[in-house]
């Protein structure tokens, strides 16, 4: 059974069909990739890569969310020998919310968990981004209701602090 669920999300990460992220030539995610995207929220911090993700699940625990799922490269690509910065995506949501969504579209829930980026500098450092839940239900809107944006405003609030907390 775990191999059942582990081997979409490696085939996810080892296809070359799925571009990955635009790295400088110092091995740093490009800043421009991440920080100018329309309905992202970035936050550059000085923190490493596994402080970040550690502090990161602690800001979702306090904020009453769970982590949904995770899942990143950087290991796998180290047990085949190639290196490559740290690179982890982790999954958010809260079932209240997700009844509320459900409630309006079903569709909807397609797009949760909302995810979280962190990813590392060739520093050392760590960087924390995701998209907007505005920006991620807005394609469901017009079919939802008034109260989708309700619910989209309460979620950009609680990631935002989930993200500030994480990155102070």
């Amino acid at each position: 059974m775990r191999l059942l669920t582990a081997l979409p999300l490696a085939l996810f990460f080892l296809s070359p069909a799925i571009a990955p992220p635009v790295f400088a030539e110092n091995g740093s995610v490009q800043v421009d990739e991440m920080s100018s995207r329309p309905g992202w929220s970035y936050r550059k911090t000085s923190k490493s890569y596994a402080q970040l993700i550690g502090d990161l699940k602690a800001a979702v625990k306090a904020n009453k969310f769970g982590i949904v799922t995770e899942a990143g490269p950087t290991e796998v690509a180290r047990g085949r020998g190639v290196r490559i910065p740290g690179n982890r995506v982790i999954g958010v949501f809260n079932n209240v919310y997700a009844v509320r969504v459900l409630d309006l579209s079903t569709p909807a829930m397609i797009e949760a968990p909302i995810r979280f980026y962190v990813t590392e500098n060739a520093d050392g450092s760590a960087d924390l981004s995701y998209k907007l839940p505005s920006t991620v239900f807005a394609p469901y809107l017009a079919e939802a209701g008034p109260e989708l944006d309700v619910i989209c405003k309460e979620l950009d609030q609680i990631f935002a602090t989930i993200a500030r907390t994480a990155a102070q």
